[in-house]
């Protein structure tokens, strides 16, 4: 009679879960980027002390306004694009470079996408961020900067393509980012994880318990995402 192994017990049968994460997405401003510098560089042009500049953002983010908001507080009728025009003319122009990189992101780009991870950049940004984005050199397999796309947070449609992009379900991609309003609530609300990353004005500033039970992960900066990730994916 032909012996046969006895059938695996649910113990020994090694399976991905699936709740695996295949895909994380970044924003960008307060997530990759440290925006501090980039607002300093507006209070400079606008002639206003830059502690002045940053406590009154502070103050307007706090009652629920947004950073435009600043500037029109400091110049009455500031008109964004006549001003960064300004500023390209006269050599200081508007944007970010790789001394504006938060010191974590690279790294946690990298081990990421050497998880075998589908890896993202996508956040509310002009057109001209794609470029400036890119330079970086950072490990991405895509670079989405809303104006390019037509599309901004916290538009569902906006996730969408995100999920679309990487060709996997909704409930396997990991957005991660600085914002309540912006990138948690509408990234939970169509069926992503969410990590909320706790820096800049907005990671502070704004404060919702409720959101914050219904994150997968809270974080204090990207380090120790990619061995959270890990241990999430692990069989």
């Amino acid at each position: 009679m032909t012996q046969h192994p006895p059938a695996p017990t649910p113990a020994d049968v090694r399976v991905p879960s699936p709740r695996s994460i295949q895909a994380v997405f970044f924003d960008i401003g307060e997530t990759l980027v440290n925006e501090g510098e980039i607002y300093g560089r507006w209070a400079d042009w606008l002639g206003v002390p830059r502690h002045t500049f940053l406590t009154k953002l502070g103050a307007i983010l706090a009652t629920g306004g947004s950073h435009p908001d600043v500037f029109q507080y400091f110049s009455p009728g500031f008109d964004l694009e006549a001003e960064e025009k300004r500023r390209a003319e006269a050599g200081v122009p508007n944007g970010f470079g790789a001394d504006d990189l938060y010191p974590d992101a690279r790294a946690c780009l990298s081990a990421l996408h050497g998880q075998g991870l589908y890896v993202g950049i996508a956040g509310n940004q002009p057109v001209q961020a794609a470029e400036q984005m890119e330079a970086l050199g950072l490990d991405a397999d895509v670079i989405g900067i809303s104006d390019v796309w037509g599309v901004e947070k916290p538009s569902p449609e906006f996730f969408e393509r995100c999920a679309q992009i990487a060709d996997v379900l909704p409930d396997r991609v990991l957005y991660v980012g600085d914002r309540i309003d912006n990138d948690m609530r509408p990234a939970i609300a169509f069926g992503m994880k969410a990590a909320f990353l706790r820096r800049g004005p907005w990671g502070h500033i704004q404060r919702d318990e409720e959101t914050l039970a219904e994150c997968l992960f809270v974080l204090d900066g990207l380090d120790g995402l990619p061995d959270l990730v890990a241990r999430h994916n692990a069989p």
